[in-house]
């Protein structure tokens, strides 16, 4: 097969449409299809966070921005049914583990129905060529062992938010064997593809109960963090890196069709999937001035402490393949909140943080 490269050529003018673009991985792939000259309509509520990235970044200045929520089905058939988008991203979502304990409805009929709204959008709006569902790498059975998940594995979740995920995979499955069957691509002209990627770290996170994000407050306000599971395996991955991977698969959804209507896992290697403790001392010897960290032995829920993804059928079939160690990562993730605590313009910062991988990685054909 040719190698498979992003193409800044196919976005250029092209109608994409992201759920969820106020959020963290949301507002750096819409800030993405800017530079590459995409007409982006965004979905979503409000950031969640004060901070946040879409504010601080100016990420809806140059994209139509639509703040609704994702479980009202009118407004979101209505902004289908204005801008007729041809691909569409879907990350808008209750993002967080924690919180689905103590908001477990509020989890499911954002992660799920949420789901079926915007697939259902798509059925009754005529143009979408290729739909790409983000759900997680935690909505796979997850057994506590060192087995890499591949996406033939068993769907499940011990606790709400990653059965919500897997819920989200099989309301795909069954919506593209229903409505959008890859053998009757040529009928109806849709592809639809889920991805789960792994723990996405960067630049403009703030979100809560999330370590990255905890790890810099604690750093900023100078005291201890508290860490709940120290020796907590992760799959860690700069958030350009599965971006990169959802743009060459839609691309590929819309010129291939049917042979990429699938699941597909977009992990780092191997050796990006270190413990907790070993992750912060990385980032405290990066950040600086006396970062120190403190393992919290209170009571938590349920938390897996194993968790890895194979990503070799991306690799092998996409050609994506995950450019940046996890050193390279972290450093970008410090020089940006570091630029960002300097006052410095933060979507130029952004743009040139999104340049310099595109730069770095083959999987982008520079314009």
């Amino acid at each position: 097969m040719e190698k498979l490269v992003i193409q800044p050529a196919f976005w250029k003018g092209r109608r994409v449409l992201v759920t969820g673009h106020t959020g963290f991985k949301g507002g750096w792939l819409s800030l993405w299809l800017q530079t590459m000259g995409a007409e982006v309509i965004g979905y979503a509520l409000p950031p969640a966070t004060q901070p946040n990235l879409f504010e601080i970044a100016r990420v809806g200045q140059k994209m139509e921005s639509i703040l609704a929520d994702i479980r009202d089905a009118n407004w979101l058939h209505a902004a289908f049914s204005t801008h007729q988008p041809e691909v569409v991203f879907h990350l808008a979502a209750q993002a967080e583990m924690l919180p689905a304990y103590s908001r477990p409805v509020e989890t499911y009929s954002t992660n799920v129905m949420g789901t079926v709204n915007v697939l259902e959008a798509v059925r009754q709006n005529q143009g979408v060529r290729a739909v790409v569902v983000v759900t997680s790498d935690k909505c796979y059975e997850n057994r506590e062992s060192r087995h890499a998940y591949r996406e033939g594995d068993s769907l499940g979740g011990a606790d709400p938010y990653s059965s919500s995920k897997g819920c989200a995979e099989l309301v795909t499955a069954a919506y593209r064997s229903s409505f959008f069957k890859p053998v009757d691509h040529a009928k109806h002209g849709t592809a639809i593809a889920t991805a789960r990627a792994g723990n996405a770290i960067g630049g403009g996170d703030w979100s809560a109960n999330r370590l990255i994000p905890d790890a810099i407050r604690a750093f900023v306000d100078k005291r201890p963090l508290q860490v709940r599971h120290p020796a907590a395996i992760r799959p860690w991955q700069h958030v350009l890196e599965p971006l990169a991977g959802y743009l060459m698969l839609a691309e590929q959804l819309v010129q291939q069709g049917a042979s990429f209507a699938d699941a597909w896992n977009f992990g780092p290697s191997d050796e990006n999937a270190p413990s907790v403790e070993q992750l912060l001392d990385a980032l405290g010897s990066l950040w600086g001035d006396g970062t120190t960290w403190e393992h919290d032995r209170n009571a938590h829920p349920h938390e897996a402490q194993q968790l890895r993804l194979d990503a070799s059928k991306a690799i092998s079939m996409l050609h994506w393949q995950p450019r940046w160690s996890l050193g390279s990562a972290l450093r970008m993730t410090v020089a940006w909140h570091h630029a960002h605590l300097r006052g410095e313009d933060m979507a130029a910062v952004s743009s040139l943080q999104i340049n310099r991988y595109c730069r770095a990685t083959s999987n982008v054909v520079m314009a």
